[in-house]
């Protein structure tokens, strides 16, 4: 007999993932909800298998609500990173913007 394959877990993040590798099962959510067929994201995300595709979306399509909650949740990390580092610019980043700066009134 089969044994029963694990589709989706959770990293040592929080993060749901699909089978072992690195592909957010949010990824492959976000194309099914937009109507990508799983071939077409199996082609997009070739680290996965089809089967791999169709579990992760059998098991979007089991756990909806508990993934809505996740989602949103993950949508609120992700803003929260995006606010903090606007206001925190990487050094590189500042030391450009300063010598745009300071050519831009040579420019005509």
């Amino acid at each position: 007999m089969n044994e029963e394959r694990q589709y989706v877990r959770v990293d040592e993040y929080g993060v749901m993932r699909i089978g072992n590798s690195r592909v957010m099962l949010d990824s492959i959510v976000a194309g099914f909800e937009h109507g990508y067929s799983p071939e077409t994201l199996q082609q997009q995300y070739p680290a996965l298998s089809l089967e791999e595709v169709y579990g992760a979306i059998t098991y979007y399509l089991a756990h909806r609500d508990a993934m809505h909650t996740y989602l949103k949740q993950q949508d609120e990390l992700w803003e929260a990173w995006r606010a903090r580092s606007t206001s925190q610019s990487h050094p590189v980043v500042a030391r450009l913007r300063t010598l745009r700066a300071a050519d831009a009134p040579t420019q005509t």
